[in-house]
């Protein structure tokens, strides 16, 4: 491809990377979406995306529009992506994936570049191309495939210029073609599929019942599977849990292998709550766990006879649900010891949509240290949260939950009590090693009826609240439609929750009637810009 051509086809990719934030709703392709979507496409499997910067987290997730924006940087790496994905596609000089729809009778046969443009470009923008596009495009197959003396090389050059388009990176979609878009990044973390597109152009998305109908047929694809795994990992942190520290003294068998095992016990049972049709807020109270060997040891549980197999606990257990899975209790603690205010806080924005405002800049949060004299509990500790104004106000909304939790340390094991590594005055001697008893009486502040004393209490507590249920409701608005929502949002995430509450909270019912409902413009949506209105 030449540079003026190049310049051409991706100048406005450039505009937006300098411009900085995105608008509010132009919604770009996550990087497991890219993955996911050259995939499809292209037939690639390389993943290129997992080598571009990290996202950003937002309102729980990596897909909130006002978070994804394209520096300069990720910018850089759409073009070496594309430029390597267009070289694979057609590896000397074959067409492996058969991406031409027609035989060129000369390295720059114009009629073959129209037809391959079409076909090709109306997946890759996910909506025919316009007569203009198609004679941009076109063009540039037939003068690269002429100085090249190839007509691959110039299809090579239209499939590189189109992956570095915003209208493949971002959702630029509008009408039918919008709600299979919408439809297939939702519920396949992809692009749509041929029943889809063809359903767009046959009119059969156009209204709800349409779209419910087809989403229902995408739920029994693999893909929604992945699409859920993908939604649970971020929604519940998982990359927190992988890129967790623990102090090797006292935790010598925590490691990565370790750590993904907590992620997949989690992953595991969310699967099982949505696959088999299971009442979602069990999510909280289940009484079984999905455990591998190392698992099963970290939880005092025989071995299961199968990696990973459903094992119920003890009628005695104080675990129940996600609140007593090592993944939720690790990635909420300290390397040596336990938060019960990060704890605190990821029960409150993940699970009751209570976000805890940020400390006020310049606010000293050391708490005192332990002494051989003065033995704390963390809970003890805390106390100075409670006791200092400037702190309480929103201390007063973590600790109390975290406190709960207590009997499980840094790792997710049951503790009797807390132990405590007093450092030594001198250097040359050993650590003092207490052991205290812990007050795991706790309660969610502002909630009646809500003390409880483990983490089986309180997510019976959670099941059965109307905020925890609606809270599933927000999570999953947001992600499906890559916004927070807002007051204008309030009759739509009503009229979800009855869904949601009638169907005995099957969240595959959820998924559909977001599906369905998805391609609503949202309340003040920006009009498309000029420079989103070109190649």
């Amino acid at each position: 491809m030449t540079a003026a051509a190049l310049v051409v086809l991706v100048a406005p990719l450039a505009a937006i990377a300098a411009a900085g934030p995105a608008p509010s709703h132009l919604r770009r392709l996550t990087h497991s979406q890219y993955n996911n979507t050259v995939r499809d496409l292209l037939g690639d499997q390389s993943r290129p995306a997992t080598q571009f910067p990290p996202e950003n987290f937002l309102n729980g997730f990596k897909n909130q529009s006002r978070a994804q924006e394209i520096s300069p940087l990720l910018a850089e790496a759409y073009d070496a992506a594309a430029e390597k994905l267009a070289r694979n596609a057609f590896p000397g000089g074959e067409d492996p994936g058969g991406l031409l729809p027609c035989r060129p009778k000369s390295a720059d046969d114009p009629v073959c570049a129209a037809r391959f443009v079409r076909s090709f470009g109306a997946k890759a923008f996910r909506r025919p191309l316009t007569e203009p596009e198609v004679a941009r495009y076109a063009g540039l197959v037939t003068k690269a495939g002429a100085r090249s003396g190839a007509f691959l090389r110039g299809a090579q050059a239209a499939v590189e210029a189109m992956l570095q388009s915003p209208k493949f990176l971002f959702r630029l979609e509008t009408g039918a073609y919008k709600a299979a878009a919408d439809m297939a990044y939702f519920l396949w973390d992809t692009m749509p599929d041929e029943a889809l597109f063809r359903a767009a152009a046959a009119g059969e998305l156009d209204t709800e019942e349409g779209r419910r109908k087809h989403a229902r047929r995408m739920l029994s694809d693999p893909k929604a599977r992945e699409a859920l795994d993908e939604f649970t990992a971020q929604w519940l942190r998982f990359d927190q849990v992988l890129n967790t520290v623990k102090d090797r003294n006292l935790y010598p068998q925590f490691n990565l292998s370790l750590a993904a095992s907590m992620t997949e016990e989690t992953r595991r049972m969310v699967a099982d709550l949505v696959w088999n049709d299971r009442n979602f807020m069990d999510l909280f109270r289940a009484d079984y766990a999905f455990v591998s060997s190392d698992l099963a040891a970290l939880y005092g549980l025989p071995a299961p006879a199968a990696e990973f197999d459903r094992v119920k606990f003890p009628p005695d257990s104080e675990r129940a649900g996600i609140l007593g899975q090592a993944a939720f209790l690790a990635m909420t603690s300290k390397p040596g010891e336990t938060s019960p205010t990060t704890r605190g806080v990821f029960v409150r924005d993940q699970f009751l949509c209570h976000p805890v405002p940020e400390p006020p800049p310049g606010v000293n949060s050391t708490l005192p240290p332990v002494t051989v004299e003065k033995p704390q509990t963390n809970r003890q500790r805390l106390q100075e949260h409670l006791v200092n104004k400037t702190c309480a106000g929103c201390h007063l909304l973590m600790d109390p939950i975290g406190f709960g939790f207590e009997k499980f340390d840094a790792i997710g094991q049951y503790q009797e009590k807390q132990i405590v590594m007093v450092p030594p005055p001198d250097r040359k001697l050993r650590p003092t090693k207490l052991a205290l008893d812990i007050d795991t009486s706790a309660k969610i502040a502002g909630m009646p009826n809500s003390d409880f004393s483990s983490p089986r209490q309180l997510g019976r507590i959670l099941a059965a609240s109307r905020e925890c249920q609606e809270c599933m409701v927000k999570q999953l608005f947001r992600y499906a439609y890559g916004r927070h929502e807002t007051s204008e949002d309030s009759e739509a995430i009503a009229r979800a929750y009855e869904i949601f509450r009638s169907s005995g909270f099957r969240w595959k019912e959820l998924m559909v009637h977001f599906a369905a409902t998805l391609p609503a413009e949202p309340p003040g949506k920006p009009k498309q810009s000029k420079e989103a209105s070109r190649p």
